[in-house]
């Protein structure tokens, strides 16, 4: 019933624009130029809602990872270097040899893998973030016609008390006009004081009530203006439309099981439903996927550089060291002959800045290398993470069937209630013109006689209040009847009709 109430407050959307589908509008009009109609209200709410704007902001957040995924196809490419300075016992990373010597070092790095087949997971996943960014768009429209329907809630409110003081000025200038002929046969002796009295008590409550439908217009109004985001300080005012020219389709052709099967179509919750419902489903396959074997290309290339801080100056011969009982001997013209071994002096120096630099491009050439090859990950066990992600992916996918299955039959709910809701608002608007020509022609009799003096004061005000109460029922009657007619009409997908 919430859901058909707020449909029924959107048909206002489409009955209170009649005469401006030809002229051009503004998303900023100006309040104290002229009267905003609904068009402009709704629009200028769209554009300022926040929740419409959150929306939009999920859709794009949706889009980015659509296109995130669909880069998943690209190979990965990484490239590194390391430039630095080693100190203490360390590897040599150009010789793999331990030193203790301090070391200037650089090193490049360049990798690239790709996937060959991992059994359609990067496909199921595009497929999926696809069908959740049209999702998305479905919400921000969902999220467009909620806002409408709001904006229709306070608007109608406003209409609503908006004719309610045009009746009522009516009526009080009516009972002033009796008034004023009352205290003139008063003066001529014709009627007795106490007729006066009672008109003139008759005013006052009219002024009271008019005084009230205005209140109630101005509270009204800064509702609305609380839905469209302004200021209440703001000049603003509603237009008042001519519901009784809004045309409106025979009851006949929008019988409820019709309109249902469009509805299915067009309403965007359904079609968010079944997208989500589509993109769960791929999502299961993807998480499958991660049961079985990854395939992998990989390639990549590298080099190294090392220096040490010291060169050698010069190298001294100092002559032969003396054999030592253990020395090694050598066979010379059969007499065995100790092997004496050169005594050397090596002078080094540290390097300077640019020294440490030197062959670096024989280096880098040198220890150029490649590789190229292709990987299997194969999972074989990891805490059945997998499995259970598999298993809760296709529990997501039964969830979502039944949220689709629920929001079908409240939306068949709510259009066969919309329909019996038609038929007797119809009933009641008839109704409600038979009693108010009824009572149009007991005031009009009550006047008369009134006139001729043969009605007293209290039976004419009586008259006329009732007349009142019938017109304001007639009014509250084809709003309804207009309303919940368009609903049909909103479910059919026929959009705006005028």
């Amino acid at each position: 019933m919430k859901l058909l109430r707020k449909f029924s407050l959107l048909v206002l959307y489409s009955t209170l624009i009649a005469g401006e589908l030809n002229a051009q509008t503004t998303n900023t009009p100006h309040p104290d130029n002229e009267p905003w109609d609904l068009r402009q209200c709704v629009d200028y709410a769209i554009k300022n809602n926040i929740s419409v704007r959150q929306s939009d902001v999920q859709k794009r957040m949706s889009d980015l990872v659509f296109e995130q995924n669909k880069k998943t196809r690209i190979p990965n490419a990484s490239f590194s270097t390391n430039t630095g300075y080693q100190f203490g016992r360390s590897i040599d990373p150009t010789t793999n040899l331990f030193t203790n010597q301090q070391l200037l070092f650089q090193g490049y790095q360049f990798n690239t893998d790709m996937t060959i087949y991992n059994w359609g997971r990067i496909n199921n996943n595009i497929t999926a973030s696809r069908l959740g960014a049209e999702a998305a768009a479905a919400d921000v429209e969902k999220n467009r016609n909620d806002i409408s329907l709001n904006v229709a809630t306070g608007y109608l409110a406003a209409l609503l008390s908006k004719v309610q003081i045009d009746i009522v000025q009516v009526q009080l200038q009516q009972s002033q006009n009796q008034l004023a002929d009352t205290r003139k046969r008063v003066e001529a002796g014709t009627v007795p004081e106490l007729n006066a009295v009672d008109l003139e008590a008759q005013v006052a409550r009219d002024s009271s009530t008019l005084i009230t439908a205005q209140g109630n217009f101005e509270l009204n109004l800064l509702s609305l203006k609380a839905l469209l985001n302004m200021d209440a300080a703001s000049p603003f005012s509603i237009a008042v439309p001519p519901v009784d020219q809004i045309p409106v389709d025979p009851i006949s052709e929008l019988q409820p099981a019709l309109v249902f099967d469009l509805a299915m179509k067009n309403q965007p919750a359904q079609k968010a439903n079944e997208l989500r419902r589509q993109s769960l489903e791929y999502s299961a396959k993807a998480a499958r996927s991660l049961l079985y074997p990854t395939f992998s290309a990989f390639g990549g290339l590298a080099s190294n550089f090392a220096n040490s801080n010291l060169k050698t100056t010069s190298v001294d011969f100092l002559g032969y060291n003396p054999p030592r009982p253990y020395s090694s001997v050598v066979d010379v013209n059969g007499v065995l002959t100790p092997v004496q071994t050169p005594n050397f002096k090596v002078t080094q120096a540290k390097k300077t800045p640019g020294e440490m630099w030197s062959d670096w491009g024989s280096q880098m050439s040198n220890n150029f290398r490649q590789n190229l090859g292709i990987a299997i990950s194969v999972p074989i066990f990891n805490g059945y993470q997998a499995r259970t992600g598999y298993q809760r992916s296709k529990l997501n996918v039964e969830s979502q069937n039944l949220v689709i299955e629920q929001a079908n039959q409240k939306l068949k709910q709510d259009i066969y209630n919309a329909y019996t809701n038609a038929v007797t608002a119809l009933q009641k608007y008839n109704s409600a013109n038979t009693s108010r020509n009824a009572a149009q022609r007991a005031y009009d009799f009550a006047s008369r006689r009134y006139e001729l003096g043969l009605l007293s004061t209290l039976e004419l005000i009586t008259s006329q209040t009732n007349l009142t109460r019938a017109k304001i029922d007639v009014a509250n009657a084809q709003f309804d009847y207009v309303f919940r007619m368009k609903v049909l009409e909103f479910y059919k997908g026929m959009g705006i009709k005028l």
